[in-house]
C-alpha cells in the first residue's frame, strides 16, 4: 500500500514538472515572438524653415587705390632726381628731369626751318599782293603770272604750317624730359640714379624710374568662391584684420563686383574701398576677411545628426505611415550643429533625428517627436 502511495506521489511530481516546463516554454516563446514583432521607437522632429547665418574666413589683399610705374617717354639720361623712396608727392610735382643732346639738336634744326619758312612765305605773300594790286590796271599783269604768284604763296604757307607743326612736336618731346606726378601719392620704388640711361619700356629701361602709389585710400581685393557669391551684394559689410595690427579690426563695404567668375579659380573678384588717411595699412598686406553668410529667404535647417552621408549621397530619413523613406538632399550652409538643406521636402515632414545607414527604405519605425532640432 505504501509503495502504491509513493508511486502516485512521484507521478504527480513528474506531471507538475512537465506542466510547469511547458507553460514556461510557451511564455518565453510568446515573449520572443512579441519582441520580434515590436517596432523600434525612433526620435523624429518636424521639419521647419528658418534663416541660418554663419561666416567664412577668406584671405584678401590690400593694394594701392592707384599705382603706376613711371617710365621716360623718350630716351635720354637722368639729369636730376627730385624725390626718393617714401617721398609724398602732389599731382603735377616734378619728379625727375632728363637731358637728351640729340633732342636739342632736333629742336635747333626745327626752329631754323621755321624761321626760313616764315621768311619765304612773307616774301611770296608780299609779291602776290603787289601783283594783285598791279593787275587792277588792265594790261599790266597777265592772269597766268597772277595765278603762279598765288600758287607760290599758298605753297609757302603750307610749308610754313608744316614747319610750325614740326617745331611744336619737338617742343612737346622736350616737355617729356620732365616727368611729373600724375596723382597724389607716395614713391615706393626707385630704380635709377643721376646719369642713368633711360627710355620707354623695353627701349632703354628694363625697370621703371619710379613706382607711385596712392595710399590714402586702398582697395581690399577678395576672391569669393562660386558657392558663396550669392551672399554678397553692393554695400555688404565685412570685417578684416592684418598681421601687422592683430589687435585691431577694420570694417569695409563692397564697392565693386566683377559680376563674372574667374575661369581658373571659379571665383568672383570683389573689391572694398578702405580709407587709410593715417597710413596704418600698407599695400601688399594680406588680410584675414570675415564674410557673413546670411540667407535673404528662409530655408530648411536640420541638425547635423539628421543628415546621412552615405556612399550613395546625402540623405535625410523621412517617416511616413510609420515607414522610413530616404530623401536625397543637397547641403549648403553649416553653423554649429545645424545645416541648411535643399530637397523634395515640405514643412512639417517628420525626419529622423539621428540618421543611420542601417535604416533602409521601407523600414518600420515608430516616431517619437522631439521639440528641439538641435538636440544631439
Amino acid at each position: 500500500m505504501r509503495n502504491i502511495q509513493y508511486a502516485f506521489f512521484g507521478a504527480t511530481l513528474i506531471l507538475l514538472a512537465h506542466l510547469t516546463s511547458s507553460c514556461s516554454h510557451s511564455s518565453a516563446h510568446e515573449e520572443k515572438k512579441a519582441d520580434e514583432n515590436a517596432v523600434p521607437v525612433t526620435e523624429v522632429f518636424a521639419l521647419k524653415k528658418e534663416k541660418l547665418s554663419t561666416q567664412i574666413q577668406l584671405p584678401g589683399e590690400l593694394i594701392a587705390f592707384q599705382s603706376v610705374d613711371l617710365y621716360a617717354k623718350v630716351t635720354g639720361f637722368v639729369k636730376e632726381l627730385k624725390v626718393d623712396i617714401g617721398s609724398e608727392v602732389k599731382t603735377g610735382q616734378v619728379l625727375v628731369t632728363l637731358e637728351a643732346p640729340e633732342l636739342m639738336s632736333q629742336m635747333t634744326a626745327a626752329e631754323s626751318r621755321l624761321k626760313s619758312q616764315e621768311a619765304t612765305y612773307t616774301a611770296s605773300n608780299a609779291n602776290y599782293k603787289r601783283l594783285l594790286e598791279t593787275s587792277k590796271t588792265p594790261g599790266t599783269i597777265s592772269q597766268n603770272d597772277l595765278d603762279l604768284a598765288e600758287a607760290k604763296k599758298n605753297s609757302d604757307y603750307a610749308n610754313l604750317e608744316a614747319a610750325r607743326a614740326a617745331s611744336r612736336e619737338v617742343n612737346d618731346i622736350r616737355n617729356y624730359l620732365v616727368i611729373r606726378a600724375p596723382f597724389d601719392g607716395i614713391i615706393t620704388v626707385r630704380n635709377v640714379n643721376p646719369g642713368a640711361y633711360v627710355g620707354p619700356s623695353g627701349k632703354g629701361s628694363e625697370f621703371p624710374i619710379f613706382t607711385l602709389q596712392q595710399q590714402k585710400k586702398l582697395r581690399l581685393v577678395v576672391s569669393i568662391p562660386e558657392a558663396y557669391t550669392g551672399y554678397l551684394d553692393q554695400g555688404s559689410e565685412v570685417a578684416f584684420k592684418v598681421r601687422s595690427l592683430p589687435a585691431e579690426t577694420f570694417k569695409a563695404k563692397v564697392v565693386r563686383m566683377a559680376k563674372a567668375l574667374d575661369l581658373k579659380l571659379r571665383s568672383e573678384r570683389v573689391e572694398f574701398d578702405i580709407e587709410n588717411k593715417e597710413g596704418k595699412l600698407l599695400p601688399g598686406s594680406v588680410a584675414d576677411v570675415s564674410i557673413p553668410l546670411v540667407r535673404s529667404d528662409s530655408s530648411f535647417v536640420i541638425p547635423k545628426s539628421a543628415l546621412l552621408n552615405s556612399s550613395e549621397g546625402l540623405f535625410v530619413i523621412k517617416v511616413s505611415d510609420n515607414k522610413a523613406e530616404r530623401v536625397a538632399v543637397k547641403k549648403a550652409l553649416e553653423a554649429n550643429s545645424k545645416v541648411e538643406i535643399f530637397g523634395a521636402l515640405s514643412t512639417g515632414d517628420q525626419l529622423v533625428l539621428k540618421a543611420s545607414d542601417e535604416i533602409r527604405n521601407g523600414t518600420e519605425l515608430k516616431g517619437k517627436v522631439v521639440e528641439e532640432q538641435s538636440k544631439k
